[in-house]
């Protein structure tokens, strides 16, 4: 899902990204590049007989680990078995902070042991029904409990997670817990929850704190939504309007 990848690049670069590279199944490249800004980068990775990015595209990035910043992982991906696979290796071997996000995550709760077995720094970006995939807890118990849960996790896990959702939850595996308040029902829309992907990539590859990085992110998210949603309305807003009022609220 090509659009996933674009709007987490573009997101990334509006957020202070000096430079940002997508990953991407060689098949791919050339239509990404015709989707996304002249001003990011891809990088063409061995692929899948599906098309999605092979487990063996591990190696290539293990070798140029000192070009990047932070990763973000999960948008788009699919489940494909290879790609399930370098998700679980990049999970556990990349030594850069990282974000979790959408089938990443999906491909982390088929192995529950690997959530908490990672290298360096990792935010975990779940929402409700992504949460109760990693941890087996109902939606309805989640949500009964958002909190608690989302500090339990976090602790366990030795991640910062980001529960999704109505007052989006940020937690830290030292206790520290934000609620969100900013943010509206328009911003329920396909491909939201990469822009803040980008964000959160961004920032810590502007070398801010997991936790703080996190919680910034969910701030002027929330808060470029609801410029967006003043001047277009919440039922008409779509993830590119996000994206194009980061720079006011970063001003």
């Amino acid at each position: 899902m090509l659009g996933a990848a674009a709007l987490v690049g573009f997101s990334a670069m509006r957020s202070g990204a000096g430079l940002t590279t997508i990953g991407v199944a060689k098949s791919l490249n050339l239509t990404l590049q015709k989707k996304i800004s002249n001003v990011i980068m891809t990088l063409p990775l061995l692929e899948t007989t599906e098309g999605t990015i092979a487990v063996k595209a591990f190696d290539v990035l293990a070798r140029n680990w000192k070009k990047y910043s932070a990763v973000a992982i999960g948008p788009g991906m699919t489940m494909c078995a290879s790609t399930v696979t370098f998700i679980q290796k990049m999970y556990a071997n990349c030594p850069l902070p990282m974000i979790v996000d959408a089938d990443a995550l999906n491909a982390l709760a088929l192995t529950g042991k690997l959530v908490r077995k990672s290298s360096a720094p990792r935010i975990l970006t779940p929402h409700p029904g992504e949460m109760a995939r990693l941890t087996g807890l109902s939606k309805k118990t989640i949500e009964a409990d958002r909190k608690e849960i989302a500090l339990k996790y976090s602790k366990e896990w030795r991640c910062v997670v980001v529960l999704k959702g109505h007052r989006t939850a940020v937690a830290s595996p030292d206790g520290e817990f934000y609620v969100n308040t900013t943010g509206n029902a328009g911003m329920a829309t396909a491909g939201s929850g990469d822009v803040l992907t980008g964000m959160m990539g961004a920032f810590l590859a502007q070398k801010i704190e997991p936790f703080e990085a996190a919680k910034s992110a969910v701030f002027f998210h929330g808060k470029a939504g609801d410029l967006a949603a003043q001047g277009r309305s919440k039922a008409s807003l779509i993830a590119s309007d996000i994206i194009i009022h980061i720079p006011l609220v970063l001003k």
